[in-house]
């Protein structure tokens, strides 16, 4: 097998907080005076927490001064963040656990690549903190997907070429952001949304036994 190595998102892929954002979100609209709703909550997957921000307030018609918006980013994240401290293991995504123990098995190793800037903290409530070569978060990059760059490093940490590492995303800027980095990108979600992907599964519980050692084996041999 040639070698290859996986990036992961972190939300919607390992866990799901998008939840606990859209709470955290739909409380400050609430401040603001208009509605947030869960459907607006899909256009802020995969986005970076300023532009996020940006997103809300043009929903709500809203202009607020710099000063304004760094104290709401802070706020924001201040209530995303009381969330965050609740969670546990339970809160891991169905198959994620068994996929992690499958690359240790095959001794594959793998680092998180995700806008997130609470990437670790997320990572160590949900006890998953150590088993990660390294971790590439809103924290390590100056570019937003669907910009590669967040990708990019993480093959570095890897040790790998691009073209050699397997993106696991749930969105849309995601798998843009590993088809421009070169890399084997696979969607978790719905396959029309993610239709760009170069393979699509509904959650990471579908993933055949045969995928790394066969199937991901010849798709990096093609991207050579």
């Amino acid at each position: 097998m040639n070698k290859i190595g996986a990036i992961f998102d972190l939300d919607g892929v390992i866990v799901d907080t998008a939840k606990y954002h859209f709470l955290a979100w739909k409380d400050l609209a609430d401040h603001l005076g208009f509605e947030f709703t869960e459907a607006h909550n899909e256009l802020l997957k995969g986005v970076s927490r300023v532009r996020s921000l940006e997103i809300l307030l043009e929903i709500g018609n809203v202009e607020l001064s710099e000063e304004k918006k760094q104290e709401f980013l802070i706020s924001k994240n201040e209530e995303y963040l009381k969330y965050i401290h609740k969670m546990g293991p339970e809160e891991i995504l169905p198959g994620a656990s068994e996929l992690l123990d499958k690359l240790d098995e095959l001794g594959i190793h793998y680092v998180l690549g995700s806008a997130s800037k609470n990437a670790p903290l997320i990572l160590e409530q949900v006890k998953l903190l150590d088993r990660f070569a390294g971790i590439v978060d809103g924290n390590s990059v100056s570019k937003a997907k669907p910009d590669p760059e967040v990708f990019l490093i993480g093959a570095q940490k890897l040790n790998l070429k691009p073209e050699q590492c397997i993106v696991f995303e749930d969105a849309i800027a995601g798998i843009e952001a590993a088809n421009c980095a070169n890399m084997i990108s696979i969607g978790i979600g719905d396959k029309n949304t993610l239709s760009a992907a170069d393979f699509n599964f509904n959650n990471l519980t579908e993933i055949p036994a045969n995928f790394f050692t066969e199937v991901i084996s010849e798709k990096t041999k093609s991207k050579k």
